[in-house]
This record gives C-alpha cells, structure tokens and sequence, in this order.
C-alpha cells in the first residue's frame, strides 16, 4: 500500500498505561499535525476474545470501522495538516499486510513492566502477555527492521525525566522541527479522545503537560509475578534501543 504524499505520517505503536494519550496530546498541540486515537481499535477487538473484557467493546465496535485494510487505507490517504500523527496500540496491529510501515516514521513506546502491569490491571484484571504489548512490541521491532522502515523507540520513563531533551530528539528522528507547545496543553477531555477515554483517561484529563516522573513506591502484586518476568524479557530488548 502506497501513501498519499500530501502528509508526514507518524505511526505511534504504544503499549497500553504507557503515556501514550500524553503524547498524543502534545502532538495535538501543533498547528501543523492532525491526530487520531487508536483508528485500530475497533477492528482489534472485533476479531480478538478482548471484546469479551475490554470496557466499552461493542460501543466502541459500533463506531469504528471494524476493517483493517479500510482503516489503513484512512491512514494512508489525504489528511488536513502536513503531520498526521496516529495513535495505535502495537498489540491491536493483527495478521494484516504490513508493508504500510514502509511509507511513515514508527515510534515504538513502550515502559517498564513492573511500572505499568499494576495500572493496566486496575482496569482489566489479570492480564495476559496478548493484553500489554510487550511481545507485540519486539515481534514489531523485527518485521520493521525486514521492511526496511523507519523507527525509533522511546521508554516512558526517560521520556518524563527529560521531556523536552527527548521530544526534540524524537521530532528530528521525525523530520519536523520541536514545538514547545507539545508541553502544555488545558486539563480536561479533549476533542481527540476515543470513546474509550471514559475508561482510561482519567490521569492524563487532570494533567496539563508531562507529569514529573515519580518512582512507584507501592509493592507489586505477587500473583502478577509470572507476567512481570515474561514481560522484562522483552522490555530488556527494547529498552536498550530507545532515545536518550
């Protein structure tokens, strides 16, 4: 599939509770950049059991296109703005044609496992290795480097401790020059939420820029244990690889 050469297109594959709708936000804030939540969420969940668990499915299957190729061909076309930025989740990326990777810059976010299970399974308990992305995340890694496309991957971590060292780092991996304005942004929902923000926004919809990064002080739950050891194996892979 062949992108329409009227915009710059940036392919955000988030884990989930990764600050990936923090980053989004800040992208919104560009005069020059359109963008959109999760366009492959509905087809995910209409082809996976997580409909069965995930708040909101059939609402959110109802107002979606519940096809990949129609919503990658959305992704591809004409957009309003020179940037469109899209926000996906990596695990919502099924068996399709990927050859689309070829035609933007993909920015693989992802954070450290023993940070982000603890929130996810605040809102879909016991969660699977299919359910957070960090498998997801190296298998993508791998078929971006067969492609020859364009990535880079930022760790939400060094992303807090250091927002505006890493957002101009990633927006010259971008080709488009840092805006500051990607700093701050008003509290509250935004018109860019999915129908979905009801459910996992909260955080960000009381933030009003990059919250300062403060080490999680509570212990972790002992029966997410399995999940953490076969999450860090990924996330060692890809911590290595991300902007500093």
């Amino acid at each position: 599939m062949k992108a329409k050469q009227n915009s710059k297109r940036l392919f955000l594959w988030s884990g989930p509770r990764n600050i990936s709708t923090t980053l989004m936000y800040a992208f919104a804030q560009r005069s020059d950049t359109v963008v959109y939540d999760e366009p492959l969420y509905g087809a995910y969940l209409s082809k996976t059991e997580a409909k069965e668990y995930h708040p909101g499915a059939k609402e959110i299957i109802d107002s979606m296109s519940s096809s990949y190729v129609d919503v990658i061909e959305q992704m591809l076309g004409r957009h309003k703005k020179p940037v469109a930025f899209f926000k996906n989740m990596a695990h919502h990326l099924l068996d399709v044609d990927q050859s689309f990777l070829k035609e933007g810059m993909n920015i693989i976010l992802t954070r450290d496992p023993k940070e982000m299970l603890p929130s996810f399974d605040k809102v879909i308990s016991n969660p699977k290795i299919e359910d957070v992305g960090y498998k997801a995340h190296v298998d993508l890694v791998e078929r971006l480097e067969l492609l020859q496309a364009k990535y880079v991957v930022l760790d939400a971590t060094l992303l807090l401790k250091n927002p505006v060292g890493v957002l101009k780092k990633l927006c010259q991996a971008c080709g488009i020059a840092f805006d500051c304005g990607m700093l701050k942004w008003n509290r509250g929902p935004r018109p860019e939420d999915g129908i979905w923000a009801k459910y996992w926004y909260g955080n960000v919809h009381r933030s009003m820029g990059f919250q300062e990064y403060k080490l999680k002080t509570t212990s972790f739950p002992a029966r997410l244990e399995p999940l953490l050891e076969e999450c860090r194996i990924y996330y060692d892979v890809l911590k290595k690889k991300a902007l500093k």
